[in-house]
């Protein structure tokens, strides 16, 4: 562990120029003190760091001096998969791995890429989860996520959406970071209505909610499918899932509000539908449109948020349901 933060504040220095002993101590979330102890080890191991005194005093190396000390693990090198996203790594127990690997990574290139790469993180950022919601923390994930790097067959009890439990042995094959939200897909031996089903996969393949496992115990190695690729699994299902989840259509005009609101009422299925679905304005700049809805008053709900922007034509029944409702509200209001 010492020599991993030594090497660590060595590459520091020599990516950062001069650091104090604070900012050294802040970014390996150690003491002052114990930055002390190690700038004494380095300075004993031959590494040329000289400490300006004062006030204002820093360290830094020799000008000239440079370790070649920035090999990889394999650990690290597979964290800078999620190097774009520090908050999922720190999630599966990968926070300080993912940081060793940048390290290295940015000590390992000629000066004018460490320069670009410095002012690229200064001009870019990736934020994933959405407003007002955080990626979840999910009591699990790190076991999850050892199950599916080492290929571990795992019992678990599983939570279903109305609240009820199950039990179900699984084979892990990947985790997906969708909206703030941790989904395991994995390969199961019996037959389970738990997980979320894609029948258009060979075998019995299911999607679940990480949050939702209380429980998980090892069983043992399994032999993972070859091959299987798990981006293209997501997006097939994810398509089926937002088919299941909006199953029906709404025929409805919209006003020029009413089509910008789309994409951030509808999100995704919304901003589809006015690109694939959507007829010229007529004189008044109302369009026509087919939207996907849920089923019975979700749908109404969602309809009812663009107020008078917009207006349902069919089906019948929901144009009904939606009168009624705006009917009742006039009442209720005067």
């Amino acid at each position: 562990m010492r020599a991993s933060r030594l090497l660590a504040v060595l590459l520091s220095l020599q990516n950062r120029g001069r650091m104090t002993a604070r900012q050294l101590a802040d970014e390996l979330e150690v003491s002052v003190r114990t930055i002390y102890r190690d700038i004494d080890a380095l300075c004993a191991a031959g590494v040329p760091v000289y400490a300006e005194r004062g006030r204002a005093g820093a360290y830094q190396l020799l000008d000239g001096y440079r370790t070649r000390l920035t090999g990889m693990s394999g650990e690290e090198a597979g964290a800078l998969a999620l190097s774009g996203l520090p908050d999922a790594a720190a999630e599966l127990g990968l926070g300080t791995v993912l940081a060793a690997a940048q390290l290295k990574l940015h000590a390992a290139l000629p000066e004018g890429l460490r320069t670009r790469a410095a002012e690229l993180t200064q001009r870019f950022h990736v934020d994933i989860p959405g407003w007002h919601r955080g990626i979840e923390r999910v009591e699990r994930l790190a076991e999850v996520a050892d199950a599916v790097w080492r290929s571990r067959r795992v019992r678990i009890t599983y939570r279903r959406w109305d609240g009820s439990g199950v039990e179900r042995d699984i084979e892990p094959l990947g985790l997906v970071l969708k909206a703030g939200n941790w989904y395991l897909v994995a390969r199961c031996g019996d037959s389970d209505s738990a997980g979320d089903r894609d029948s258009d996969y060979d075998g019995d393949y299911r999607v679940y909610r990480v949050s939702r496992i209380d429980e998980l115990t090892d069983l043992g190695p399994f032999g993972r499918p070859e091959p299987f690729d798990l981006v293209g699994y997501w997006r097939d299902w994810s398509r089926q899932f937002e088919r299941r989840m909006y199953p029906r259509i709404a025929v409805v005009r919209l006003s020029p509000l009413g089509r910008d609101l789309v994409p951030f009422f509808l999100g995704s299925v919304g901003a589809r539908a006015l690109r694939e679905d959507c007829r010229e304005p007529d004189e008044d700049g109302w369009s026509v449109v087919e939207l996907p809805v849920e089923r019975g008053r979700p749908a109404l709900g969602e309809l009812l948020r663009f107020g008078p922007e917009l207006q349902v034509l069919e089906p019948a029944d929901l144009r009904r349901e939606l009168a009624d409702a705006v009917a009742r509200m006039g009442a209720m209001y005067g």
